[in-house]
């Protein structure tokens, strides 16, 4: 079970602070780095958690 104390980061749309519960799908990207795909529990959007 995720540790909802755990903060992916924050949405760039509103703020909020979006925890791991929240993660929808991880993926590598071209450079070779992690990056995210969220809901934030605020405003309800996907986003790339910052």
């Amino acid at each position: 079970m995720p540790d909802d104390t755990q903060i992916l980061g924050r949405c760039p749309d509103c703020g909020e602070r979006i925890p791991t519960a929240w993660r929808l799908i991880d993926y590598e990207r071209d450079d070779g780095t992690e990056g995210v795909w969220a809901e934030c529990p605020a405003c309800e959007d996907v986003v790339a958690p910052e």
